[in-house]
């Protein structure tokens, strides 16, 4: 049995749009007004569309099921196997204790606040985008912050402003990923694409953090800092996007702005020490403190304060970063044309969807002529990046000394950790290729295409929209993906 998808069948388009954005409506609805949890609101989400799907534009119900099935396969692999994984490797540290040394690294290199919003929120926050994502940056950011004396608000407001230029990338290019497959296009070429759109901005950032953290003039005294930070990310950001994959991209841009910003501090120092005690003046004597202890400022030649009394040897840094090191090796090696291709052929599998492969037709004027929808799900689960990041902190465990059987425990813990965020990523999937495969994202982009010169207007608030309600670019991807 096939089926050929329709775009208005209200006959009007503005009211048949209205319905087919029902799904997204009842979706962030339920997140924005109701506060409902993700994964409730997801699955509500999914129940409207395959409503709307089969009700109001005729398709039929076993398609109607194929498709959210589909969606929601894809959503556990490769999506939630990435996720699950990248968050195995983040848990192992914790459970060692060397991502508290991680932490002290970074914030023992400067005890100038600008040069460590720099470090901690653009570029280690970076890292964190890179490698486990979906919220996990900011919150890991501020709260080094505020360990370090940010106020609270503060630390949270620049964690989110150095999380803009990573995110579009997110964990191991979920996003990316997830947006290829919603779409049908490439992943390598919408890597590209985003890889040629965000270094501008990658550059602009970290001048935009220190301004709202110390005002014009505090940024002009550390601009070669700014400049250093975001020069660096934005052209490793470039070349890895344009020339490697997706995969990498945040955690080779992070670590060589970290670098580069080390680098500059051995030859370069802002004339003072900048704290919290006066955004404006600057004081001639070599320490003031305010009321409350909490801040000084000091001249360049009184010499840099440490942040902390003790701090980690060179072998225990190393030690800490080690497992982050293996993972960018592995993940580098695993995105390779060359490695891939080898693991491919070794074990993959091509599973066309029953009650769905080519049994749905897209027809003008959405497309020039009528086409058969392909859906097939590959398994590929030896080339796949989850298990270039299982491979990751399994070696990385074992190096770092645990056992096997506290690694299995460690590895149920995430899995239980994250269980909910797996199953709101399914729900979010089956939304996305139901709202698909039954034509609704047509409808809502012919009117959206219907506004003529507006659109570019319309264009990135949806973009905004999904992420600001959502809280995740990924599922914002799905939603609006296709749609765009």
């Amino acid at each position: 049995m096939t089926w050929t998808q329709i775009y208005n069948p209200l006959g009007n388009l503005l009211l048949s749009a209205l319905v087919a954005a029902l799904p997204v409506v009842v979706l962030l609805g339920l997140l924005a007004l109701f506060h409902v949890r993700a994964h409730v609101a997801a699955l509500w989400g999914l129940a409207a569309s395959m409503l709307v799907a089969i009700l109001i534009y005729g398709m039929p119900a076993a398609l109607a099921v194929a498709s959210a099935a589909n969606g929601a396969l894809f959503g556990l692999f490769p999506i939630g196997w990435i996720v699950l994984n990248a968050v195995f490797i983040y848990d192992i540290t914790i459970e060692t204790g060397k991502f508290e040394i991680v932490k002290e690294t970074i914030a023992g290199l400067a005890s100038d606040r600008r040069i460590q919003a720099l470090l901690i929120a653009f570029s280690f926050g970076a890292f964190i985008e890179g490698a486990a994502g979906f919220g996990t940056p900011v919150a890991i950011s501020a709260a080094m912050l505020i360990g370090l004396g940010f106020k609270p608000l503060q630390a949270a407001g620049l964690a989110l402003i150095g999380n803009t230029a990573p995110v579009a990338f997110g964990s191991l290019g979920t996003p990316i990923i997830a947006l290829a497959r919603v779409t049908g296009l490439p992943v390598e070429d919408l890597s590209i694409m985003v890889g040629r759109q965000l270094p501008v901005f990658s550059v602009i950032i970290p001048f935009w953090l220190v301004w709202a953290m110390a005002g014009w003039r505090g940024m002009k005294e550390v601009w070669p800092a700014c400049l250093a930070t975001g020069l660096s990310f934005g052209i490793v950001q470039f070349l890895v996007s344009n020339y490697h994959g997706p995969w990498v991209v945040d955690i080779a841009a992070s670590l060589i702005s970290i670098v580069s910003l080390i680098v500059l501090l051995k030859v370069w120092q802002p004339r003072r020490v900048w704290d919290f005690a006066d955004r404006d003046a600057v004081e001639e004597s070599s320490l003031t403190i305010d009321e409350r202890g909490a801040g000084f400022n000091v001249e360049r030649s009184a010499g840099v304060l440490p942040t902390q009394n003790t701090r980690p040897t060179t072998r225990e840094a190393l030690v800490a970063w080690m497992p982050w090191v293996v993972l960018s090796l592995v993940v580098f090696m695993w995105g390779l044309p060359q490695m891939k291709s080898l693991l491919n052929n070794l074990a993959m599998v091509e599973v066309p969807v029953p009650f769905l492969h080519r049994l749905i037709f897209r027809a003008p004027p959405v497309v020039a002529e009528a086409r058969a929808e392909e859906a097939v799900f590959v398994f590929n689960w030896l080339s796949a990046t989850g298990t270039a990041l299982l491979l990751s902190g399994v070696v990385s465990g074992l190096l770092l000394k645990l056992s096997p059987l506290r690694l299995l425990r460690v590895y149920l813990n995430t899995l239980n950790r994250v269980k909910l965020s797996l199953l709101t990523i399914a729900a979010m999937l089956a939304l996305g290729f139901t709202t698909r495969y039954g034509g609704l994202d047509a409808t809502m982009g012919l009117a959206f295409a219907s506004t003529g010169f507006l659109f570019p207007f319309f264009s990135p608030l949806l973009g905004w929209l999904g992420v600001a309600l959502t809280g995740s670019d990924t599922s914002s991807n799905v939603l609006f993906g296709n749609l765009q």
